[in-house]
């Protein structure tokens, strides 16, 4: 089935993706992103001169996924230092914009603790500080991103010593959440260029289609086989004997290896239970919070109920943003996660820039984070 549907993309000559940037034009610094909302029917760029709009492209997700969201916390309090305005109050704001992925927090604290630590030397110089912090996450999760598809590359091998895969993902793990290639979709595109993916499951990921819109347009930029499919159809392709491998991502990690993803990831975790098909989690050490005991303990974001009862398509920018298509009666009430909880019995492995950790537990997880500190310590 996959040979027969998958999309053999040519690959896209344009430049790498980069989803965001720090710049310093002559009235002064800003960062600038990639706006995902308008992806895939063209590439416009959001230019971000304060907090304010930072925070209100995290929330509209123009800007999204847990390690770039941990990179825009990290710049976005060296964008108020910078220009001199109140950090404090700055960091709080981006703290607040999204609750459920851990990276956004701890790259605003990381930033903030840089510029508090070098207050007393001046203004300026703390402001530095907050750049330097900024940017040192930003090229270590660019490592990470490499590290982590090295590691998943060599499991899915192990697993399945004579290639072909065929990894079925959801949401969207690539370049446009990472400072590097992404998470689980960079195992998916080391497996291409290897030789050794056979196809790309994309699941389009309701309500708002970070599979469709974004990771096909991923996937076809890198000239992978895709297929993209309907959410509800995943469970016929497991019957069907059609995926080897679940690959993901992950907002936040729980202490005991609960996981946090998009809404919809769970119920792929079951399937593959039950289908004996090794289920996968890719994301950086940054993602793990030891802070939350387990899966019960994370607060799962719900957002607006228009997402559910409208469809909305990026349209070309001559017509403006997305235009929302009723898709229910008016009135109709609607519950919206956007993330849900998969435990650690049904995750057959962590996979990290440090390594890979299978069977998933509370001992291993906390070991993987030790290792993390000792080589950023080192």
């Amino acid at each position: 089935m996959a040979d027969q549907y998958a999309h053999e993309a040519a690959p896209d000559e344009r430049p790498a993706l980069r989803a965001l940037r720090w710049e310093e034009p002559p009235d002064g610094p800003v960062v600038v992103l990639l706006d995902q909302t308008r992806l895939p029917a063209e590439e416009v760029e959001l230019v971000c001169a304060d907090v304010p709009a930072l925070v209100r492209a995290i929330q509209t997700l123009a800007v999204r996924g847990a390690p770039l969201l941990g990179i825009t916390g990290a710049y976005g309090v060296a964008l108020a230092a910078v220009r001199g305005h109140d950090v404090a109050a700055a960091a709080l704001l981006l703290e607040r914009s999204r609750p459920t992925a851990v990276n956004l927090a701890l790259g605003v604290r990381l930033a903030l603790a840089a510029y508090r630590a070098a207050a007393e030397q001046g203004t300026e110089q703390a402001a530095r500080a907050a750049l330097a912090a900024a940017r040192e996450l930003h090229r270590r999760d660019a490592l990470a991103s490499s590290r982590m598809a090295g590691h998943g590359l060599a499991l899915l091998d192990e697993l399945f010593p004579g290639g072909g895969h065929r990894i079925l993902t959801h949401c969207n793990t690539g370049a446009l959440v990472s400072g590097g290639e992404g998470t689980a979709f960079a195992v998916a595109l080391a497996a291409h260029r290897a030789g050794r993916l056979r196809g790309l499951w994309v699941d389009e990921t309701r309500p708002l289609l970070q599979g469709a819109r974004l990771t096909a347009y991923e996937a076809a930029r890198n000239g992978m086989p895709y297929t993209l499919l309907t959410d509800n159809a995943a469970g016929s392709l497991f019957a069907a004997g059609e995926v080897d491998a679940v690959l993901i991502g992950a907002d936040r990690i729980a202490a005991d290896g609960s996981v946090a993803n998009k809404v919809g990831s769970y119920p792929l975790a079951v399937l593959a239970k039950y289908h004996h098909v090794p289920f996968v989690v890719v994301a950086p050490t940054t993602t793990i919070d030891l802070d939350t005991p387990d899966g019960a303990a994370i607060e799962v974001e719900q957002r607006a109920e228009h997402e559910v009862t409208e469809v909305t398509a990026p349209r070309p920018s001559a017509g403006g943003g997305g235009a929302g298509v009723a898709v229910a009666p008016p009135g109709t009430r609607a519950y919206n996660p956007a993330f849900d909880v998969t435990p650690p019995e049904l995750v057959t492995a962590i996979v990290t820039e440090e390594g890979t950790l299978s069977p998933v537990t509370g001992v291993g997880v906390a070991e993987l984070c030790a290792r993390s500190r000792q080589v950023t310590i080192s």
